[in-house]
């Protein structure tokens, strides 16, 4: 839309520009004028059309919805990828110590790294990548980025950062933690003093709870191994596990939300949902974040009757009914 509307002006005014010429003392082109204002309604008809969009578009909802299914969709392909390359047998590599540390000359967000240049890279040399920092980490110059194990020759080093992407800040193509993460951010700012919005910051946590359910239907080991096409262990990948993911969707949301009566009950319902529909591997992280929920609800309310009420689930946060 933003491009048609671009366009569309661009022509109007071109056009309108090229009949200038036309235009005499004693004669005037009918026809280009009557296209030109023509051309000019359907811009501005457009101009309005692109406007109502942008504006619905920007609402803190829509963002998060958005968000959501970027990120969905980023732990779901990786999650593929990763099963598709698992090694043959255990996947173990050597505990021995590395042979070569590969350090980065510039500092930057890590942004993604070309797996499968890594996994050519190593195969190449015959030793295996073992990546020391995470995903979406900022790592000054000179950190360590890869320990190189084993080998017949050493990689090099240039070639081998040339495959890990870093910028000024972390973006969701190979971090979903990061889609988390700004949702969490557009909830906590929506519970600020300044705004206090908590009716906003509980239609986020809707998309949080559809992105756990879709995170804590997986499994995470937290360390990832990936072959090359014989099968031989080439690339280990660092990874947050379950419990990383919820910490950074309930924590902070906690701490800021633990004055809302709407936000307690919505959490509350987010996390008694998890427990009925995710794996029994997967309850002893929700256990302790209801925990420390109920403790938070107890500091926050000393009236018995009030802390009863924020103490129940709610899936509207208030108003909705909880089976």
């Amino acid at each position: 839309m933003q491009k048609a509307v671009l366009a569309t002006f661009t022509g109007t005014f071109a056009f309108a520009f090229s009949l200038l010429r036309s235009v005499e003392t004693d004669s005037v082109p009918d026809l280009g004028v009557t296209l030109a204002g023509v051309a000019v309604a359907v811009s501005l008809v457009l101009l309005l059309i692109y406007l109502n969009r942008f504006t619905h578009s920007l609402r803190p909802v829509a963002i998060a919805e958005l968000v959501t299914r970027m990120g969905e969709a980023v732990f779901t392909s990786g999650a593929a990828a990763i099963r598709d390359a698992a090694p043959r047998g255990d996947g173990t590599v050597s505990s021995d110590g590395p042979v070569m540390r590969v350090r980065t000359g510039r500092g930057g967000a890590i942004q993604a790294f070309d797996v499968a240049g890594l996994v050519a890279e190593a195969a190449r040399h015959d030793c295996v990548f073992v990546v020391a920092r995470l995903i979406g980490d900022f790592v000054p110059p000179g950190t360590v980025l890869i320990e190189v194990h084993g080998g017949t020759s050493k990689p090099d080093p240039d070639r081998v950062t040339d495959l890990v992407a870093l910028g000024s800040e972390r973006t969701i193509e190979q971090d979903p933690a990061f889609a988390l993460r700004v949702l969490v951010d557009i909830a906590i700012r929506a519970l600020s003093p300044a705004v206090n919005d908590p009716t906003t910051a509980v239609q986020v946590v809707n998309y949080i709870e559809s992105f756990l359910h879709t995170v804590g239907s997986a499994r995470l080991p937290g360390r990832y191994v990936l072959a090359d096409r014989d099968g031989h262990a080439r690339l280990v990948l660092p990874g947050r596990d379950w419990e990383n993911f919820l910490q950074l969707a309930v924590c902070e949301i906690r701490e800021y939300g633990g004055s809302s009566v709407q936000v307690c009950r919505r959490l509350r319902a987010m996390l008694e949902d998890l427990l009925d529909t995710l794996p029994q591997s997967q309850h002893a992280a929700v256990r302790a974040e209801i925990g420390l929920l109920r403790e938070s609800v107890e500091r926050e309310f000393t009236d018995p009757a009030r802390r009863a009420i924020a103490q129940q689930p709610d899936h509207q946060g208030i108003g909705g009914r909880y089976p």
